[in-house]
């Protein structure tokens, strides 16, 4: 009876997909791969503790983001959204934020929080 028991129980074990978490879905540059960017080609996207967005220098709502990210990429086709946001963002507004930059399929960095 123990047998039988240790059986299905490693068959269990081996058998049992785990679901893991995804996370956001980045590409990251490979290690110690870095290039300049002209100052020109760079719109900062600032979330701050409340998660209120400044993009640009201009504050903005997170529903609004993809639509002027989209204006803003046909003024300049190399531009690059560099995300930054406070130590205590929320998790859920930098995801909404990311969603919308992803929606207007922008190129994203992401800067050290700060």
């Amino acid at each position: 009876m123990a047998d039988i028991a240790f059986l299905l129980l490693i068959f269990f074990l081996v058998t049992t997909t785990i679901d893991m978490d995804k996370g956001l879905g980045i590409i990251l540059p490979a290690e110690g791969e870095t290039f300049e960017m002209h100052k020109s080609n760079i719109l900062n996207c600032l979330i701050n503790s409340s998660g209120n967005v400044l993009l640009g220098d201009e504050p903005v709502e997170v529903k609004n983001i993809s639509r002027l990210v989209k204006e803003k990429m046909m003024e300049n086709e190399n531009l690059i959204v560099s995300v930054k946001s406070h130590e205590k963002t929320r998790y859920q507004d930098y995801i909404r934020v990311i969603d919308q930059l992803k929606m207007a399929q922008a190129k994203i960095s992401i800067a050290e929080a700060g």
